[in-house]
């Protein structure tokens, strides 16, 4: 399992020798060792640089795909969260309740440079507004 996530070569360092992304890469791999029908993740990819958060996230989007499993994914990041569902559901202020659902009807598999396409941009702004509406009224 960790060959396919590109990280073979690492079985003999310790977890303290790892950078953030290959820590994460681990965890991932991990999780995909049980086989689970559903995976829930919670800001996976929040403490890591930009760069290493966007390889990440298309070789998740390849190992989910090819493994058909479903994630609930939970992002604060807009473009991650089109990037990666099939389906965004947008939390209220206090998240007591969704206040959108918003269906992303891109097609599979995600290649990267779909985030230059004028679907995506629209799924992103389409987003955006449903938190300005979410959050209004709200202190944050």
């Amino acid at each position: 399992m960790l060959d396919s996530f590109g990280l073979g070569d690492v079985l003999h360092r310790s977890p303290a020798d790892l950078s953030g992304g290959m820590a994460q890469r681990v965890a991932i791999a991990r999780a995909f060792v049980f086989n689970p029908m559903v995976f829930l993740m919670d800001e996976p990819f929040s403490a890591l640089d930009e760069l290493t958060r966007e390889r990440l996230r298309y070789e998740l989007l390849t190992h989910v795909e090819g493994a058909r499993k479903t994630v609930v994914f939970v992002t604060h990041s807009v473009t991650e969260a089109v990037l990666m569902s099939d389906r965004i559901c947008v939390m209220g202020a206090q998240a007591k309740a969704i206040c959108a659902d918003i269906a992303v009807h891109l097609p599979r598999p995600r290649l990267e440079g779909v985030e230059l396409s004028d679907a995506f941009r629209d799924l992103q702004r389409t987003v955006r507004a449903a938190l300005r509406s979410s959050s209004a009224g709200h202190d944050g």
